[in-house]
């Protein structure tokens, strides 16, 4: 995706959502919807904080939006395909990618 496409569809989730962790953190995830990624992989990703990203992320699963799975080391987040959210996130997402 074009850097400034990539700004422009940012931009549109963030008056969408009301903050630039939420949108950073779904477009990641649902740009990559088989995958699981760890706290400090999210981070690196997306450019935030830790501490931001431990808020949004809980905030998502409590909205029954990510999946969650923990082990010894790594806490690992999914977008939850099973979702009655994900399929019209997935649009929103798509339509501001068109925007």
């Amino acid at each position: 995706m074009a850097l400034k496409n990539r700004e422009q569809t940012e931009e549109m989730l963030i008056r969408l959502f009301g903050s630039t962790s939420r949108p950073r953190i779904l477009s990641l995830l649902l740009n990559y919807p088989q995958q699981a990624f760890y706290q400090r992989e999210i981070v690196y990703e997306t450019g935030l904080s830790l501490q931001a990203v431990q808020r949004e992320l809980e905030n998502l699963f409590n909205l029954g939006i990510l999946k969650k799975h923990e082990t010894t080391a790594r806490v690992y987040y999914q977008i939850d395909l099973s979702s009655p959210l994900y399929k019209p996130l997935k649009e929103i997402y798509e339509f501001a990618l068109k925007g």
